[in-house]
Formats: C-alpha cells, structure tokens, sequence
C-alpha cells in the first residue's frame, strides 16, 4: 500500500518504488502532509519509462521532486533495455558526475563554471523497481524547448559547452585517476548496438526504411536510403570492435531537445543535460553529431557547421587549461575532423531513424511508445507499419531526412 499521503498519477508504480520514494521524501526533513503525482511533459516524450513531478507540501516548507521509474513488465523491460539504461543513470548520477565536479573544486574552478546537473535525491538500482529521483529544474527557470522545432544557434552553443565541459574532464580523470576511469567505462554498458540489434531491429528496419523512402521526392536522396537501414545494424557493431578509445571520454550518448533543459535570460541561455541513460565510453564526435542532427536543421547547419565545432574545441581547451592540460595535445581539431568522418555514416543512419521517431506528434509518439513498451519485437514492424501518420508529421521527416542528406553532401561527411 502506498502512503496514505500520496496522490494522483501513480498508479503505474509498484510498492517497492513507492517506498523507496517516501523514504526519499522522509529524508529531506520536511515533514511531508501530502505528495502529489503529476504527469511530466507530453504523451510520447518518454519511450523508456515512466516520468512523474512529485510536490510535497510539508510542514517545514514545500519541494518538487522529478522521478523516473523503469517499467516492471518483461516485454516493455526487453524493448527498452532497462537493464542497461537505468543503470547506466545510476552510475552517472551517483558515481560519475559528483566525481568531476569534485576534480573541478579541487582544481579551484569558479562555482558559476562547475558542470551543472540535477541533483539527486536518490537513486535506486534493484532491478525490475529501478527509480531515480531528481531536483525540478523547472523550480530554478529551467524549460524544456519544442522536440519539433530546430534549436537556435545559441542553444546549440550551450549544449556545446555543456559537452566541452563533461568531455574535457573525462580525459583530466582518465589522467589523473587513470584505475577510476576504467572501473566507471567498465560499468557504463554502450546502448545502442542493443537497442538497434539483429534480434531487436532487423525486422523493423525495413518498416523504417520504407517510411523515409515514402516521403522523398528525389532520387539522389533515395540512393542514400534504399537497402542501407538493415545494414547499419552491422556498421555499428563493426565500428565499436574497432574502437580503440585513445580519444574516448565520457558521453551523454542520446543527444535530443528533450534530454537538455534551458534557462533563458540576459544575454546568455544555460544548459543542464537531463539523461544519461545512453552513456558510455566512447567518442566525442557521437554526441556532437548525434545533436546536430537531431537538435537543427540544414539552414542552420550549413551557416553555422564548423563555427560550432570550433566552438566546442575552444570551449573544451579552455576546460583543460584549468588543469595544464591543452586539447592540441590530448584531442587535435584534425582528429575531431577525422572522427566526425570516422562515425559519419553509422550516425547519418542512427539520426535518419531517430527523427522519424521524434518527429510524431504527440499522439503519434504515444501509439509508438505503446507498440515499443506492450508488443514483442516480432509484432512490433506490424504496428509500425500500419501507423497513420498525420501530413504534418510527414513533412517533418522528410524535411529532416532531406536536411540531413544535405548537410552530408555539403561537408562531406558520408
């Protein structure tokens, strides 16, 4: 039984969550009269599990909670890999970004230029009740921007900044600290070549790929796609094999608007990343080109492409400077260049069918989410397929698709 104190939507929560939560809650010293749950966001916005706003009103003041919880059914646990990605957060949350923030203080960097992220009231790491429980952004100006329209120019900079930072100290741990950043990479398990496995995608990809090739219009960029998604499942394990991490660092590894929140104000917008359920060990061209293409569109890519990429190496050098270490020596421009190439194609056809996910509305991400969590992957390409998507939505992926081949062309990236 839950609390007597505890309201509205949490229902999909079982007691062993739901007493880990009002144990959290008990901690905080409040003396909590009345939790109540709410929905966080819109139908759709969230494919791994479930997401609730807790407010507790107290007798020693109110607070706001965010608290994420794994589903508990077998079939939803196998779709969404939560095994891998609640544990991913975990190590991140509890482990891995008290740890930089630590070799920041240590090195005397400012209070305003630490690597921001939620807190965390707790976290809970017990399979199949995995729940992690975070500061409300929102209650400090935080906002979430529209996952439909293409992030400004300024945005896409702060999300460069934020990966300046959580990368260059990667590298400054795996230096000073050389036997904590292997037992921290040895537990962050790489999630997508799960995720968009044989046994997994193989029978979706097809779906997809006949989707993308229903909305294009020209032949150029239909040669791009045609017989091409089943075989990314292959590229992406054949580049992980060869993976030598002489350039890893930490990654967020899911790099869309709804992982960032922003604080607009003055003349400047602030960051926080708000999941690291696909973090890993792994290169930094990932995140950078996993958000320029999920995050903008070609306009702005085309204007902006390589002053955002030196933008991150500066704002990353400068992150490094603090502890006598130069980014010309630890992680070259070239090699950035060279590992944007190197990712290039397994990432153009990781964002491709990405965006046609996130480019339903919210209707449509939600029948979608169903299908994911409540059907075996056998059944699954059936419900994609026989999905009616609004014209809308069509002209969404498409205009991604086609942006995305186009920035390919122009730099040179496939």
């Amino acid at each position: 039984m839950a609390p007597h104190n505890f309201d509205g939507e949490y229902a999909s929560f079982n007691e062993c969550q739901l007493e880990f939560i009002n144990n959290v809650i008990a901690e905080q010293n409040i003396k909590a009269k009345k939790v109540v749950f709410k929905v966080v966001g819109q139908a759709g916005d969230n494919f791994i599990g479930h997401v609730r706003r807790i407010c507790i009103e107290g007798e020693n003041g109110n607070l706001n909670m965010i608290v994420k919880v794994a589903a508990t059914s077998e079939t939803a646990r196998a779709a969404t890999h939560a095994h891998i990605t609640f544990h991913n957060e975990h190590i991140m949350y509890t482990e891995v970004l008290p740890k930089l923030v630590e070799l920041q203080k240590a090195a005397g960097v400012p209070e305003e230029d630490l690597l921001k992220y939620a807190k965390c009231y707790g976290s809970l790491y017990e399979p199949p009740y995995e729940t992690l429980i975070l500061e409300d952004l929102n209650d400090s100006n935080y906002i979430m921007m529209n996952k439909l329209v293409p992030l400004s120019d300024e945005c896409v900079r702060s999300i460069l900044k934020n990966f300046a930072c959580l990368h260059s100290l990667s590298r400054v741990l795996k230096i000073q600290e050389p036997e904590t950043y292997a037992d921290i990479a040895n537990k962050l398990t790489e999630t997508w070549s799960h995720v968009f496995s044989q046994q997994n995608f193989s029978s979706q990809a097809k779906v997809v790929e006949a989707e993308v090739l229903s909305v294009l219009d020209k032949d150029s960029d239909k040669l791009y796609i045609e017989n091409k998604l089943p075989e990314f499942i292959d590229l992406l394990s054949q580049i992980l094999e060869k993976e030598d991490h002489k350039y890893s660092v930490i990654q967020q590894g899911d790099a869309w608007t709804n992982n960032f929140m922003f604080k607009m104000g003055g003349e400047s917008i602030q960051t926080i990343m708000i999941d690291y359920q696909a973090s890993s060990n792994g290169s930094p061209a990932v995140d950078l080109l996993f958000m320029m293409l999920n995050c903008t569109d070609h306009e702005s890519r085309s204007k902006h492409f390589h002053d955002w990429l030196d933008y991150y190496h500066t704002e990353f050098d400068k992150s490094l400077s603090t502890f006598g270490l130069k980014a010309d020596v630890l992680y070259p421009r070239t090699q950035l260049s060279a590992d944007l190439k190197k990712y290039g194609r397994v990432m153009f056809y990781l964002c491709i069918t990405f965006n046609t996910f996130l480019m339903r509305d919210s209707r449509e991400a939600e029948e979608l989410s169903d299908a994911i969590k409540n059907v075996v992957a056998d059944e699954r390409s059936d419900l994609i397929k026989a999905q009616q998507l609004s014209i809308e939505t069509v002209n969404r992926i498409k205009n991604r698709v086609s942006g995305i081949i186009a920035t390919y062309e122009l730099f040179d990236l496939y």
